[in-house]
């Protein structure tokens, strides 16, 4: 009996294990989900600031439709709220400069770091039939101290760029995605 329980603790600790992401491998942990919220938040603060990687479904073809800008204990967020086909994937890393893809113009960023975001499986507007996002260029939001600026979301061949600003020198952050609707959370740790 005694074994059969160390045996049943040991499994339940590698399910729990296998569940984390343990900061190996691409990051492609889906947050808790809400509806139209903006209130949930991951277990725990960004652990690296490693680049991160998550692939789009088959067949995606979303169009940035929101984006916005906020502040939890520990750590702020950037979300890109999406409407189309399928689920996005991602590739957010930091970079020494901001070049828009297609053109090649350098785009000034506020902050010390710039985090790149690139979310593949995009669609441009006339192909997903999804009014894009057309607020301010860069979005901003005073309570949250993290993120200097969001800026452009454009979208080229597939990719929509984006450029977040952040006020310190490559914090660590995370990316997950959550669902009703589609969203890309980047989760950049204030302390």
């Amino acid at each position: 009996m005694r074994n059969r329980m160390v045996l049943m603790a040991a499994a339940a600790a590698m399910v729990l294990v296998g569940c984390g992401d343990g900061g190996s491998g691409p990051n492609t942990t889906t947050a808790p989900t809400t509806t139209g919220t903006f209130t949930d938040a991951p277990e725990g603060a960004p652990r690296d600031a490693m680049p991160k990687r998550g692939a789009p479904s088959n067949g995606a073809g979303v169009t940035v439709s929101d984006l916005r800008i906020g502040h939890h204990p520990g750590f702020d967020r950037v979300v890109y709220e999406f409407g189309g086909a399928g689920t996005p994937g991602w590739i957010v890393q930091y970079t020494e400069q901001a070049i828009e893809d297609g053109s090649g113009k350098v785009i000034d960023v506020a902050g010390r770091s710039i985090l790149e975001v690139q979310i593949t499986g995009s669609a441009y507007p006339f192909d997903s039939g999804v009014t894009p996002y057309s607020g301010p260029d860069p979005a901003t939001d005073p309570s949250a101290p993290a993120v200097a600026g969001v800026y452009r979301t454009t979208v080229f061949e597939g990719t929509t760029q984006s450029f977040i600003g952040v006020n310190a020198d490559r914090p660590n952050f995370a990316v997950s995605t959550l669902t009703n609707p589609t969203r890309l959370v980047i989760d950049i740790a204030t302390a």
